[in-house]
């Protein structure tokens, strides 16, 4: 009877979806599109005169202006133009002066040659695959470590599933563990309830966004020069950034002054600042900053009634013995500061650091002191994207995470992690004084991240020549090294810099032997360059 049943319902279900088909075919058949759209009869439809008489559905003019104002260079107009170019040299080889393009223009270790952290792949691969987990050849494969790892990790998640939605704010267990890792890290405690797991850091940055800005009126405070996705952000929920230039002179550092004065000068023009953006170690700048530079932007924000939104995704990277990272969060608790105190939102990644993880998009956002209301609200804006991916959520936790004294893969992996980050700092002093000995560039000392940023002095004559272009001075002199060089550097103006001073960012993360060309490609570049437009 059980077996009729079923039999029964299969092919009720199969009937069904014919049917199916068969009515959305004729639903979306031409004939059929045309009746939504015309009183005419379908035989007398012609498709040629509709398309000459009719506008567009959507033109750039119809589409949201906020879209248009939008702009986020670390993938603008260079990068478009060395992927044609790429293109080129794959069908016609002896088409440009170079064999390939150098792609230094953005934070992704991966792609330029990085490996993967093998305990955090192999904890990955087992909760991908759980089943192989209890064959005796997983033994000899996989360390022992990552073999327990990947079982405590898989108890964690409903029904062992990694392929399934999880909570919105991400799996329980791997918050759990993050949020010991944060305590760890700081020495004060963490609350999982604060973190929200996200498909990296930028989807965090969006949330907070829109829940901070209503209108035009609304402003947050970011240095300038700022990673473009901010600005981005910003313009895209219709709010308006309130720019504070960081002092180049001083290492690129993040005046309370300079704070004070912006924030003054935005008010008087009715704008409520709602928050402070601070990143640390710096994008594009590569600055760490002090405790005690972070102490007096701590008590900024606590005095203005500021939200600190702490971009932190660059923590593991510092490359010089005198400064170390400290999170904001352990700052603020040191001072005595609490949830009562101040509204802190912390961004953490697993794209950057020595992980380098960016296509698996994992991150979290640590979010205190905020009102239970305004929590609910943060929770529901989350729950719209129903989650974030599994693979990211668990690569969250064990960067947070990874192997202790004792575990079978601690060595091996310290010895990754040291080794990457040793080669990303010995390539940062390399590329520094290699820019330091061109003509009219000046470069700060490389302290963490991924990132320089020289300042070049251009002449009037090349300032002339791109003002002919419509260009950028900044943007004129990277297209000109791309289209001589393959070499890719983002112009300085894609991220805000102070009026009359021209800048490029370059990542340090082309491998080590690439890095010779690079300095000498550019080095012959940019010889020519002020050659021909000398004044």
């Amino acid at each position: 009877m059980q077996r009729f049943m079923i039999s029964k319902a299969r092919n009720l279900l199969e009937s069904s979806r014919q049917n199916y088909h068969f009515q959305r075919s004729q639903l979306f058949s031409p004939q059929s599109a045309h009746r939504f759209l015309s009183s005419t009869p379908a035989a007398n439809f012609d498709s040629s005169s509709f398309s000459s008489t009719m506008a567009p559905p959507v033109s750039i003019n119809t589409i949201n202006p906020k879209v248009l104002e939008c702009e986020y260079a670390v993938r603008g107009e260079i990068v478009t133009l060395a992927q044609k170019l790429q293109q080129e040299i794959q069908t016609k080889p002896e088409a440009h002066p170079f064999e390939e393009i150098l792609y230094c223009n953005i934070g992704n270790p991966q792609s330029l040659g990085q490996q993967p952290i093998t305990f955090f792949r192999e904890v990955l691969a087992l909760c991908d695959h759980p089943s192989i987990l209890d064959k005796s050849e997983t033994q000899g494969l996989f360390s022992a470590d990552s073999i327990e790892r990947a079982w405590q990790i898989l108890d964690q998640i409903p029904g062992r599933a990694t392929g399934a939605y999880s909570h919105s704010q991400g799996i329980k267990g791997l918050r759990d563990t993050i949020a010991a890792g944060i305590e760890d890290r700081d020495g004060f405690p963490a609350d999982p309830n604060d973190i929200f797991l996200t498909d990296g850091a930028s989807p965090a940055v969006h949330m907070m966004m829109r829940l901070l800005i209503r209108s035009e009126k609304d402003g947050i405070l970011c240095p300038i020069p700022l990673y473009p996705l901010y600005s981005a952000s910003i313009a895209l929920h219709g709010g308006t950034l309130v720019p504070c230039y960081l002092d180049e002179a001083t290492g690129w550092g993040l005046e309370v002054s300079e704070l004070k004065k912006q924030l003054e000068t935005a008010r008087s023009k009715g704008i409520t600042v709602r928050a402070l953006v601070v990143i640390n170690p710096g994008n594009p700048t590569g600055q760490v900053l002090a405790e005690e530079n972070q102490k007096a932007i701590v008590e900024f924000c606590k005095q203005e009634g500021l939200v600190l939104l702490a971009d932190e995704v660059y923590q593991e990277n510092v490359y010089v013995p005198e400064k170390k990272f400290h999170s904001f969060k352990k700052v603020s608790r040191s001072m005595g500061y609490d949830e009562k105190d101040i509204s802190l939102v912390s961004f953490q990644s697993v794209s950057k650091g020595y992980y380098g993880e960016c296509g698996k998009r994992g991150g979290y956002m640590e979010v205190t002191g905020f009102s239970a209301d305004v929590r609910e609200q943060i929770y529901k804006v989350s729950s719209v994207n129903l989650c974030s991916n599994i693979s990211g959520q668990i690569l969250a936790s064990l960067v947070m995470s990874p192997p202790k004294v004792g575990d079978e893969s601690y060595k091996s992996h310290n010895a990754e992690r040291d080794g990457i980050l040793s080669s990303l700092a010995s390539r940062a002093k390399t590329l520094e004084d290699a820019f330091n000995e061109l003509e009219g560039v000046t470069c700060n000392k490389a302290e963490g991240a991924m990132y320089l940023f020289p300042r070049i002095c251009l002449t009037e004559k090349a300032i002339k020549a791109a003002e002919a272009t419509k260009t950028a001075p900044d943007a004129f002199y990277c297209r000109r090294l791309l289209t001589a060089t393959g070499i890719v550097f983002v112009p300085g103006s894609g991220f805000g810099q102070v009026p009359g001073t021209w800048h490029f960012r370059c990542t340090i993360l082309p491998q080590e032997e690439k890095i010779p060309a690079i300095i000498t490609r550019l080095t012959d570049f940019h010889k020519s360059f002020l050659n021909e437009f000398c004044d």
